[in-house]
């Protein structure tokens, strides 16, 4: 299993982001073919303070996929597309930090 990280830090008005996050955002990102599972976690506490530089992390998104080949296929996909699109729209973009990770154990 694969998984694709996106680790936002807080925005300048971190209500209204979420706002259009979770109600515009998510629900197209949730029709990416492939994707398994999605969790998104708000950080209510940072224990290293300092660890990413002057930003404070505001949420952490995980996207579950079964493998590189079905990562890379929902990559490609109209769905992806609409939603890093709607997440630029919203200003997303300019916030977030994006990776992938294999799941060694879990």
């Amino acid at each position: 299993m694969i998984k694709y990280i996106a680790l936002y830090r807080k925005p300048e008005d971190p209500d209204a982001f979420d706002e259009a996050y979770f109600a515009s955002h998510l629900p197209i990102a949730a029709k990416t073919p492939g994707l398994l599972r999605a969790e998104v976690a708000k950080v209510s506490r940072v224990f290293v303070p300092g660890f990413l530089g002057e930003h404070e992390p505001h949420l952490v998104a995980e996207l579950y996929f079964e493998s590189e080949q079905a990562l890379k296929a929902a990559f490609a996909s109209p769905e992806w597309q609409a939603a890093g699109a709607n997440l630029n729209e919203i200003g997303g973009l300019d916030l977030v930090a994006m990776f992938a990770a294999e799941v060694v154990e879990g």
